[in-house]
């Protein structure tokens, strides 16, 4: 069992090793994209399934509470969390529709849709996308296993070379934490200069 451990352990490394390497540019552009949207009065609606749902709440509320230091809310909106709204689109429409119906109603040019799909394809991320894009919205993705459809279909992919489903989440968290970091030193430097 702990060799169980300590493989996994050197898995993850591995694959945020290799993906922070080849991603430093993009990671930086995301992070100024959005320092821009909130500086500008916008707002980053974020959005996923399953683990990438948790991942979306999580980097939310690391914007909209706080990351490391004290400053201002940020606006930020994970769309898989109001039950309501879930429910009552995939009753009255489909569960394609869950984000893209959200996107028309909340999302305005400029705003940010940051969608997370380790495959890359699912659905109603896919969906969401096509609606922010034809809205005026900034798209960013965060995928896995080659960027799958959405790779292809956003302004900014993101995406980790691994078909590991746990590797790609545990990464993708990363990622969201060191945007977080990264947006709070663009926008607050005066927090950072002791």
């Amino acid at each position: 069992m702990e060799s169980v451990i300590l493989k996994t352990l050197e898995e993850s490394i591995e694959v945020k090793r290799c993906f922070f390497e080849d991603n430093v540019d993009r990671i930086l552009a995301a992070a100024k994209q959005v320092a821009t949207c909130f500086a500008s009065g916008h707002k980053l609606l974020i959005f996923g399934n399953g683990g990438s749902a948790a991942d979306a709440q999580h980097i939310a509320a690391e914007f909209v509470n706080r990351f490391t230091v004290e400053r201002r809310p940020l606006p930020a909106v994970a769309l898989n969390t109001d039950t309501s709204v879930l429910t009552s689109i995939s009753n009255d429409y489909s569960f394609d529709e869950v984000f893209s119906k959200q996107i028309r109603a909340l999302g305005v040019r400029d705003d940010i849709a940051l969608g997370i799909s380790t495959s890359g394809n699912s659905k109603n991320v896919l969906i969401a996308m096509e609606t922010g894009r034809q809205m005026g919205l900034y798209t960013m993705g965060l995928t896995g296993c080659g960027g799958g459809k959405l790779g292809d279909n956003c302004d900014l992919s993101l995406a980790v070379d691994s078909n590991e489903t746990p590797r790609i989440q545990e990464t993708h968290i990363t990622v969201g934490h060191i945007v977080c970091d990264l947006v709070d030193r663009i926008l607050f430097p005066e927090l950072y200069e002791k």
